[in-house]
């Protein structure tokens, strides 16, 4: 009896995480699409932002998407001047950076987004936000491992 339970449990909690990922993925939206940008765009200017610099092989990465995809979303960015290619010290190593104007364009994005981020964490306290996260994270590595298993 207990692992019909228990397999409920599993089924209702990722159930619940694939009907939360639509709705915050179209709102989200909304917000970037203010801003003329789209998620995956966001993306980069969030890791850029916080990491500095990156290659298009650690963007890509970190995304999950292939290569050729991530240059495509790069290449439209250097288009509106929001990064820009800069020399590594090893020659053949191309790294991105954010633009003045792309740093600027991540403070008005990242305003409107932390708007609308405070607006549906209301009413969820600090300590089961934590306890989220904590589980996120575990849910994160698990899959990671299965990736690695799949390689």
């Amino acid at each position: 009896m207990t692992g019909v339970i228990s397999i409920s449990a599993y089924h209702d909690f990722l159930r619940e995480l694939v009907l939360l990922h639509r709705p915050f993925d179209h709102h989200l939206q909304q917000q970037l699409a203010k801003h003329g940008l789209f998620r995956a765009q966001w993306s980069v200017l969030y890791r850029l932002f916080h990491e500095k610099t990156s290659t298009i092989g650690e963007l890509a990465k970190s995304q999950f998407v292939e290569k050729p995809t991530m240059t495509k979303i790069v290449n439209r960015l250097f288009e509106m001047e929001i990064v820009e290619r800069i020399q590594s010290e090893d020659r053949r190593e191309k790294r991105i950076q954010l633009t003045e104007h792309g740093q600027l364009i991540y403070s008005e994005v990242r305003q409107s987004i932390d708007q609308f981020e405070q607006k549906i964490v209301e009413n969820i306290s600090m300590e089961e936000q934590k306890e989220v996260i904590r589980i996120m994270s575990i849910v994160r590595s698990n899959l990671s491992n299965l990736e690695k298993e799949n390689d």
